[in-house]
């Protein structure tokens, strides 16, 4: 027997409304002290319509649910009127004011609108609102959004050009209502100086309460974590953690009398899945691992309800809003504002193409920044086109992680792509000629490091890795190249346990000459 389509788009709002915390009655049998938060079906109002739900706090109505079948979910907006005018309405045996709070859902899709906002504008949202986010909002003076527009003129002082420039237009976007902001600053101009400015004034000057810096390595949350423990706001001679309390998620604790909370995307998905997560499993970019094709989506946590952050700050947005991980940052009802050196289309469109700041390399370079610098290019036939491995040849196979080593006999002709290099192939001699072709023109690409006695001392030199296997393979193709020992290069990663990656990288800071 099938059901009807109504009553099924209605179950799924009651499962909704329960797990956000709601008691729900029938209109014949009230008991409005049942619960901080009641909501009523097909309750009356006084010229006999009949709603759908109505949501009472405190025994007060605050808001309705106009809720419609699944397959109307493309047309919510359209219905907007109708749940209006419940809103406007006077409640049966009540003589209430009109009511705030506004949704129209078909438990698929759900929007919702704030009336007490400047310009009530609807938003989509993962669910409902906890009975005490409408409690606590109801004692504000002004809703968040009202809020926005009491931020005052930015005081200047010890900013950069290009940071005033991008907290001035984000915080005219914030003023009016845009829910995505895009921040292109470029590397070395004070990104995350920049965010935690304006993070810091709208913990000042809104009803902002919390705000999610996220991140997508663990060793981007410990470098943001240090900049807000540093930070001196330009108005205030005390420390940013003086005044606010900020907290670096590491497990699936997360406590509720914090300001701004670092975490990583990963650490953010398995919190509300309810999974552990592994300290390891932050230290890479999630992108760049295997996704299942079919990931499982994000389900109502109540330990983190959709309301829980008012903003999110969203650093190198341009690896971090893609595939899986944009579930996460869509689950909450928060502003969200992206910074990036390095934006692409996907990027612009993601943020609405609400680019507040357009700061790039160019321009950091002529304003004095950054420094300017020359790219000597190496790149190899395999680098651009990939290669083929020959049937008949025999192939050393390789154990993931205990690396230990096999030999097979190619039975087949395998070509494989450039994106495949160094992850599911590795090509020893590709790497040992860009060694050697770095080698030999470093005279060329740095020859202010010939000494009076025409000896040249080599540089300290970053080579970023793309697995830990590949590192492995470039430290003892270098080390054999430069006919040095170990010290002469080293691995730092954050999976090291037997080495302190940041003493290894301070150790090699304070080093004069070393690859």
């Amino acid at each position: 027997m099938n059901q009807d389509p109504e009553q099924i788009a209605r179950d799924n709002i009651d499962k909704q409304l329960i797990a956000c915390g709601w008691v729900i009655q029938d209109k014949d049998k009230i008991n409005l002290n049942a619960a901080l938060g009641v909501v009523v079906r097909y309750y009356l109002t006084q010229d006999g319509k009949e709603t759908d739900y109505v949501l009472f706090i405190d025994k007060k109505p605050v808001g309705v649910i106009e809720a419609k079948r699944v397959e109307e979910g493309h047309r919510l907006t359209t219905v907007e009127e109708q749940s209006n005018e419940y809103a406007n309405s006077k409640l049966k045996y009540l003589n209430n004011d009109p009511l705030p709070f506004v949704y129209e859902s078909t438990g698929d899709v759900t929007r919702f609108t704030d009336f007490r906002d400047p310009k009530p504008r609807s938003r989509p949202v993962f669910t409902f609102h906890r009975p005490e986010t409408f409690r606590t909002w109801l004692k504000t003076e002004k809703s968040l959004r009202a809020s926005l527009l009491d931020i005052p003129v930015l005081h200047t002082e010890g900013l950069r050009d290009c940071q005033i420039n991008a907290i001035t237009k984000l915080e005219s976007s914030f003023k009016e209502f845009k829910p995505k902001a895009l921040i292109q600053m470029a590397t070395g101009s004070g990104k995350t100086f920049t965010a935690i400015s304006f993070i810091y004034r709208l913990l000042k000057f809104t009803e902002a309460k919390r705000i999610l810096f996220l991140v997508d390595t663990k060793n981007l949350g410990e470098q943001a974590e240090q900049e807000f423990m540093s930070f001196l706001p330009n108005d205030d001679n005390r420390k940013f953690t003086e005044l606010y309390g900020v907290h670096r998620l590491k497990s699936g604790y997360v406590p509720t009398d914090n300001h701004v909370y670092i975490s990583t995307i990963q650490r953010l998905y398995s919190i509300l899945k309810g999974t552990e997560l592994e300290e390891s499993d932050e230290e890479e970019n999630p992108n760049e691992r295997w996704q299942p094709k079919e990931p499982m989506p994000v389900v109502y946590n109540e330990k983190l309800p959709i309301e829980f952050f008012d903003f999110i700050v969203i650093d190198e947005c341009h690896r971090s809003i893609y595939n899986l991980w944009m579930q996460v940052i869509q689950y909450y009802d928060a502003f969200q504002i992206g910074l990036t050196a390095t934006p692409d289309n996907r990027t612009f469109g993601y943020f609405n193409q609400n680019i507040v700041s357009e700061y790039t390399h160019e321009q950091a370079i002529a304003d004095g920044v950054n420094v300017g610098f020359d790219v000597f290019l190496i790149e190899t036939q395999i680098t651009q086109q990939g290669g083929t491995i020959w049937k008949g040849e025999y192939v050393e196979r390789r154990e993931k992680l205990s690396r230990k080593k096999r030999w097979e006999l190619q039975d087949e002709n395998e070509n494989y792509t450039a994106n495949q290099l160094d992850k599911d192939i590795v090509n020893p001699n590709q790497i040992r000629l860009i060694i050697k072709t770095f080698k030999e023109h470093l005279p060329e690409i740095f020859p202010d490091r010939l000494t009076d006695k025409g000896e040249f001392e080599i540089p300290k030199t970053l080579i970023f890795a793309k697995t830990d296997s590949h590192a492995d393979d470039i430290i003892n193709i270098v080390r054999e190249e430069f006919g040095e020992g170990n010290s002469f290069c080293k691995k730092i990663t954050y999976r090291n346990k037997d080495e302190d990656p940041k003493s290894v990288l301070t150790q090699f800071l304070r080093l004069g000459s070393c690859p």
